[in-house]
């Protein structure tokens, strides 16, 4: 008789440890050959730290970069893709929990190398040394940025442990997102002439590769927990993936035009690196473009994923690592356009000392139209906005359902006003004349809302968009939760409303607030979300179509909208008598030769607070009647249907009670 050949088992590959390989591997290979290549280890002529801080600061940096991603991709995987009633959302948050921990000692070494290459100082254990360090921490712009990085991720890591609710844990991402904003404002973004654009671009780029790598780490390292539920969790991950990649390629595609001005700069070691990092990109959207929807419809087949299936993922998180390497030798690599901080200009205006920008040129009407400085975040917000609005409606109406005209067209005008707002020549004259400010905070605050609110985007959501039934909340059970929450039913009261819109207009501009909006990029975007989000709270208590708290009868609503308004026009009145300027060591420091003098400009805005203020008012009014009208006409209708099915009960009931009084007062 012949043996049998024993059976040989095969032990399956550790798919997580062979990706964090892949993606680590990746990533420092194509740091090393990017600053090689482009110089941003080379020894300094004068002052060289050395090659262990040359090379250690990046490779720090480097690992920090990762250690986020995990975080921030974590943290949102287990918010819009997990369900916590399953094992994947609690191996998800310790996975957020591990990389946080990984980002805060990547970025307490990164600050050390950043120490020593500013300080040139040789490494020791005594007092001195330790009071350099934390002066360079708490006193100097890059080592404070750094720490506050430090603290927020490491708050993040003991919160990633602690937090299983997730309300809770979204305001944990929105910390661990928060925490990129400082290192953001330093580096290539730090002194330029666009300073506000490189800083918005920076950061949205950071926010969003590290929601893209970080996303599909912790799917490999989540696999065994996903079990069954892997295409399901793959599908929806796409749809993060292609968000992130077009913000990942619209935000490097304008930090490249900043940083190199031209396409002659592609020569340049820099560009060769860009064009390298593009390259990568590219290749990353085929893989989601060609491979992700084919493997998700046969993984929905199979009982198991194939090897085949995780070494694309493998490969895929190998070519994430290398856009990360390229992008942090980038952060090295000398630019073609020269990075000069204003503070280092031989002859500075007063323009470029307040803003960090030369004046535009003269101010005229038409220019209002022809100048333009693009505010990315507000343009991807409105981009999409106005695209999944339109592809709501397109759902619905291949389905059968209607949805009015007017509501689509109204949420895309308002999208285009956002933009033509925030980056059209009212965003670039705004910094310098108080009344296109005023013009800009009018159509924000009352122009705008009108329109978004009578879009019904809320109404749009919950028909058009597919409700869970696993537990997870997608986007619908976000927008709902939040809309039905107790903090929305207090801040969306029209009392609460109308006094926040009134208020805080004093507030803005009579306080520190003001100053804080017009000269730092944060407190201006701060600025826009604000006027945007107090104006639609108000408008929405007022005419809204949206599910809200409380709705006041009709004559009530008129009597907020006026008595708001008349706070408003006072508010534009005392502008216009005033003979004190609100902000005189800003626009009345700026140095122009043209346009109105800056008291007559501030008066001018007080005009437009009151007489521009006026328009949406009266379109406010005229929807409030016509709503009332509406009202009364399907209460008519029902009362009348009413009739119709039960004889006039009602009235018949009135005439008897009238007659039997009558009767008792005949008898009396």
């Amino acid at each position: 008789m012949t043996a049998l050949a024993p059976r040989v088992r095969t032990t399956p590959l550790p798919w997580g440890a062979v990706g964090v390989a892949a993606l680590v591997s990746g990533s420092l290979v194509a740091l090393l050959v990017g600053l090689v290549f482009g110089g941003g280890a080379d020894a300094a002529l004068i002052s060289d730290p050395g090659a262990a801080v040359r090379y250690g600061l990046p490779i720090a940096k480097l690992a920090a970069t990762l250690g986020a991603a995990g975080a921030i991709g974590g943290l949102l995987l287990a918010l819009l893709a997990l369900s916590p009633e399953h094992p994947e959302h609690g191996r998800a948050l310790d996975v957020a929990a591990a990389s946080a921990a990984v980002w805060t000692v990547a970025s307490a070494a990164t600050a050390f190398f950043t120490f020593l290459a500013a300080y040139l100082e040789p490494v020791t254990v005594d007092e001195r040394f330790g009071r350099l360090i934390a002066a360079f921490l708490t006193t100097s712009e890059l080592g404070q940025a750094w720490l506050a990085t430090i603290v927020m991720a490491a708050v993040v890591t003991v919160l990633c442990f602690a937090i299983r609710n997730p309300s809770l844990l979204a305001i944990v991402a929105l910390l661990a997102a928060a925490a990129l904003w400082p290192v953001a404002q330093t580096g290539h973004s730090g002194g330029t002439a666009d300073h506000d654009a490189a800083v918005t671009a920076v950061y949205l780029h950071s926010v969003f590769a590290a929601v893209w790598v970080g996303g599909l780490l912790t799917i490999v390292l989540t696999r065994r927990a996903l079990a069954d539920r892997l295409p399901i969790v793959l599908a929806r991950y796409s749809t993060i993936a292609l968000v992130a990649f077009i913000v990942v390629a619209l935000s490097g595609l304008v930090s490249a035009q900043l940083r190199m001005g031209g396409l002659e700069a592609l020569a340049t070691p820099y560009g060769l690196i860009v064009a390298a990092k593009v390259v990568s990109l590219i290749g990353l959207g085929a893989f989601g473009a060609a491979y992700r929807r084919r493997l998700i419809a046969r993984l929905e087949r199979e009982v198991r994923p194939r090897s085949t299936f995780w070494l694309i993922v493998t490969a895929e998180l190998a070519l994430m690592g290398v856009a990360s390497g390229l992008a942090t030798a980038l952060a090295r690599t000398p630019t073609p356009v020269p990075q000069i901080p204003v503070d280092l200009l031989a002859n500075p205006t007063p323009a470029e000392i307040l803003t960090g920008a030369p004046l535009p040129p003269a101010f005229e009407v038409w220019r209002l139209a022809t100048e333009w400085d693009l505010n990315l975040l507000w343009a991807l917000l409105a981009g999409f906005g106005a695209f999944f609005y339109l592809a709501g409606v397109m759902r619905m109406h291949r389905r059968g359902d209607q949805w009015p005209i007017h509501r689509t067209i109204l949420w895309t005008l308002g999208m285009v006003l956002l933009v033509i707002v925030t980056s059209s020549g009212i965003a670039v004259y705004e910094r310098y004349l108080f009344s296109i400010h005023m013009l800009g905070h009018m159509v924000l605050s009352m122009g705008i809302p009108v329109m978004l609110v009578l879009g019904a985007p809320v109404t749009l959501a919950a028909r058009a968009i597919h409700a869970r039934k696993d537990g997870s909340r997608g986007p619908r059970e976000w927008i709902l939760m939040i809309v039905h929450s107790r903090f929305a039913a207090i801040v969306g009261h029209p009392i609460v409303a109308s006094v926040v819109f009134a208020v805080s207009l004093l507030v803005f501009y009579y306080s520190p607030l003001f100053s804080w909006a017009v000269s730092d990029h944060l407190g201006h975007q701060w600025m826009v979300l604000h006027f945007l989000l107090s104006g639609y709270l108000f408008v929405n208590a007022l005419i809204g179509v949206d599910p809200a708290p409380y709705r006041p009868p009709y004559p009530i609503r008129l009597i907020i909208l006026l008595a708001t308004m008349a706070f408003h026009a006072f508010f534009g009145l005392s502008l216009i008598t005033g003979t004190g300027m609100l902000l005189p060591e800003w626009f009345g420091a700026m140095g122009r030769e043209w346009g109105q003098p800056p008291l007559q400009d501030q008066q001018t805005a007080g005009g437009i607070a009151w007489s521009v203020g006026e328009i949406p008012t009266l379109v406010l009014a005229m929807l409030v009647v016509w709503s009332w009208s509406r009202a009364d006409r399907r209460e008519t209708k029902r009362l009348d249907r009413r009739a119709d099915r039960d004889g006039d009960a009602d009235l018949e009931a009135w005439n008897a009670m009238l007659a039997d009084r009558a009767r008792q007062t005949a008898q009396r």
